[in-house]
């Protein structure tokens, strides 16, 4: 490849595209919305919020200086991701964090990508994170799972035309923001009934000996104004 595909690469890749028309955005929002609350439909999507919260876990455990020994994705949706280092303080803490965080802040953060128009670069951005987590899988179905999400979005962002791009950008961002919210009243709901009792509020507890209670406030607090925030880029408000 020449310095010429490569600077046009390169100008693809960063360049800004021309922003979508509203409705193409209120339909993306609810075609996002009808997967996130049937439960038959939620069921399958959730895998890929699934991939963002142990995707965050891994991350924030490389970046606080954990050694990432491995993540799994099991078919249930539930994950585990295992790193090494000093099993208290705050590289622990902002790791067992990251999880019911990870997946609305990603969805703001794509947010921000698209009200400054980088379509193209928010999907090869999500289809290099996800390669890198590859890398860190440890079993079957989630380097499946990994490969296939990162494979719709180098497709889409390589072979299709601007307005599939942007169709396929917002409708992940509203997913992210949307999905985001659910699995913390799921939390909520299995721990008012007894279960989940190594859940990460519950660790969280056990690490900083703040009630989980008020974790289950942060994640609510982080998901729902992602969700507000992320919400008004995306619709231009």
């Amino acid at each position: 490849m020449d310095r010429t595909s490569l600077a046009d690469l390169w100008d693809r890749v960063v360049g800004t595209q021309p922003a979508p028309e509203l409705w193409l955005v209120l339909v993306t929002a609810a075609a996002a919305l009808a997967v996130t609350v049937p439960h038959g439909l939620w069921r399958v999507a959730r895998n890929a919020i699934t991939i963002a919260h142990e995707g965050g876990h891994g991350l924030i455990a490389l970046v606080t200086g954990r050694r990432l020994q491995g993540i799994r994705l099991h078919s249930d949706t539930s994950g585990l991701t295992v790193s090494r280092g000093k099993p208290t303080g705050l590289g622990m803490i902002l790791t067992a964090a990251a999880g019911y965080t990870a997946p609305s802040l990603l969805g703001l953060g794509g947010a921000w990508l698209l009200a400054a128009h980088r379509i193209t670069l928010l999907l090869w951005v999500a289809t290099a994170l996800l390669v890198a987590m590859l890398v860190m899988i440890r079993n079957a179905y989630g380097a499946l799972t990994v490969l296939v999400t990162g494979a719709a979005f180098l497709l889409v962002s390589w072979l299709t035309e601007p307005v599939v791009q942007a169709a396929f950008a917002y409708g992940a961002v509203w997913f992210l923001l949307l999905g985001g919210v659910r699995p913390v009243f799921e939390l909520q709901a299995k721990r008012r009934h007894g279960g989940a009792p190594d859940s990460d509020a519950d660790q969280l507890a056990r690490l900083t000996h703040v009630p989980p209670a008020l974790w289950l406030f942060l994640f609510h607090a982080v998901s729902l104004c992602s969700l507000i925030g992320g919400g008004r880029w995306l619709l231009g408000l």
